[in-house]
Formats: structure tokens, C-alpha cells, sequence
């Protein structure tokens, strides 16, 4: 980070000293967020949750968990006219999240709250969108060295009320969509059974490789019957060719393009 970053970093975020903080592009620059260089980092998951929720002009769509807030602005940039809000229960990065969003001249409501406690004001509203990459690691894998990223990394609320708080969070035919490991699949489907109607876009590194996470789709109260559809295959080739991300053209049409990830 130059000194015009740790200058700028310094009037971000008072929660951060200002060489803690480095200015990240994603969606091909069209979105700057401030992010800390030794916690919790947003990289490509955020940007696919955003790009596979299903939004339109004037809905209104909630973040649960939303950091420094990559997801819920990429949305915002890709979709406009929304009514975006997000909870983070790390006061740090909801400061951060409101501060990105104000930057990024993206109208945006973060509350710092946890999803179990959410505000009677947030409690008694309902959206078209509930979007949400909860934790991955499990309570007992080891601890990260930093403390807000092994927070915001670590499962501490079981996933099955993450998915709890957003259906009902949702308006009736609303849409729940989520990123996590493939692993947790099951488990996810068994929450969401006879609650709402899923769709799963399993993501693959490269081609031949067993998904590591998955994007789910989910309408509330449908009854339509489980879709699984192809991978979307990440990089290409059979291995990573050098210094750079070699995405596949969908994968870069997404990360880098603003395209919408579709649910066919």
C-alpha cells in the first residue's frame, strides 16, 4: 500500500490504523472497497453470491454477515435502484461496510447486530433477497491468527439458523441464496425441506475437479422439485499456468463483467 492509500486508509475507518487497510477492485474496478490486509479478506466468493442472486430493479434484498461489505456492493453496482441492507455483529467491519458503501456512492443500511439478535426495526421487515456466505470452518479446526478474520470465518451460530433467520427474513416467494462448502450440502437441504424449493450450481475449480462449494438457490414457500444443474468450471486448463487467474470466460464474465450468474 503507496502512501496515498495509507492517507485515504487513515480517513476510511477508525476501527483500523490506516496502514492496516489496503483499497481493493472488484468487478473489473468497477467497485473500490477498503478491506483489512490481516483479517477477514473478501476474494471471488462474495462477487459469485452477488452475481447468483436473482434481483431486479426496486426489490429489496438483506445481507446477512456482510463484512466489510463485498457482496452486498457488488449487487448494488450490478443491479440498480435496490433497497440494500446488511447486518455485521463485528462492529470494525460494519463501520468498514458503511464507509465502502458511502464511498462507492451505493445507497446501503448496515445494522451491527448478530443474526440471532437482530433490531425489532430489522425484525419486523421483510425482503425479496436474504443473500449470505456464512462461516466455513468449523468450531474445533484451528484458529486464524487474526482475530476478526477467525470470527468472521468460524461457525459459532449453527448454519441451520443462518438459514433459519433468512426465511424468515424473506417475503413469501422470496429468495434465499447462499455460498458454502459442498460438504455442508446435506445439510443445507435438510433446513430448507418442505420450507422452500432449491436449485444447486455446484462450483468447480477446473474441469474434471469435484465441487468444492456450492451456490444455492432457494424460493420460500415453493414447492417445485430440487434442480441440480452443471458445474460452473472456475480456471482453465488442468493446472494453474503461472502468475495470473486464468479464469473461464463464463467465470471472468462474472468476477469482472458484472454478468449475472443464471440459474438454467
Amino acid at each position: 500500500m503507496n502512501n496515498q492509500d495509507s492517507q485515504a486508509g487513515a480517513a476510511i475507518c477508525e476501527f483500523f490504523p490506516a496502514a492496516a487497510l489496503r483499497q481493493d477492485a472488484f468487478l473489473g474496478g468497477a467497485l473500490a472497497v477498503w478491506q483489512p490486509l490481516a483479517g477477514y479478506r473478501a476474494a471471488t466468493d462474495p462477487v459469485l453470491l452477488a452475481a447468483a442472486v436473482p434481483a431486479l430493479a426496486r426489490h429489496s434484498a438483506l445481507e446477512l454477515g456482510c463484512g466489510a461489505g463485498v457482496a452486498l456492493l457488488a449487487l448494488g453496482r450490478r443491479v440498480a435502484g435496490l433497497r440494500l441492507a446488511g447486518v455485521e455483529r463485528q462492529p470494525a467491519y460494519a463501520d468498514l461496510a458503511r464507509r465502502n458503501a458511502a464511498q462507492n456512492a451505493i445507497a446501503a443500511e448496515i445494522v451491527t447486530a448478530d443474526l440471532t439478535g437482530l433490531p425489532p426495526a430489522l425484525r419486523t421487515r421483510s425482503f425479496d433477497h436474504v443473500l449470505m456466505n456464512p462461516p466455513y470452518f468449523a468450531p474445533g479446526d484451528p484458529a486464524a491468527r487474526d482475530a476478526g478474520r477467525d470470527s468472521a470465518q468460524r461457525e459459532q451460530t449453527p448454519l441451520a439458523e443462518w438459514i433459519d433467520c433468512a426465511l424468515r427474513r424473506l417475503k413469501p416467494g422470496g429468495h434465499l441464496t447462499l455460498i458454502h462448502r459442498a460438504e455442508r450440502l446435506p445439510a443445507i437441504l435438510a433446513t430448507l425441506d418442505g420450507r422452500a424449493a432449491a436449485t444447486v450450481r455446484p462450483l468447480a475449480a477446473r474441469q474434471g475437479r469435484a465441487a468444492g462449494r456450492v451456490l444455492v438457490l432457494a424460493r420460500k414457500g415453493a414447492r417445485s422439485p430440487f434442480r441440480l444443474l452443471a458445474p460452473l468450471v472456475m480456471h482453465e486448463g488442468p493446472a494453474h499456468p503461472g502468475d495470473h487467474d486464468h479464469f473461464t470466460a463464463t467465470a471472468n464474465a462474472v468476477l469482472r463483467e458484472m454478468a449475472p450468474l443464471a440459474w438454467r
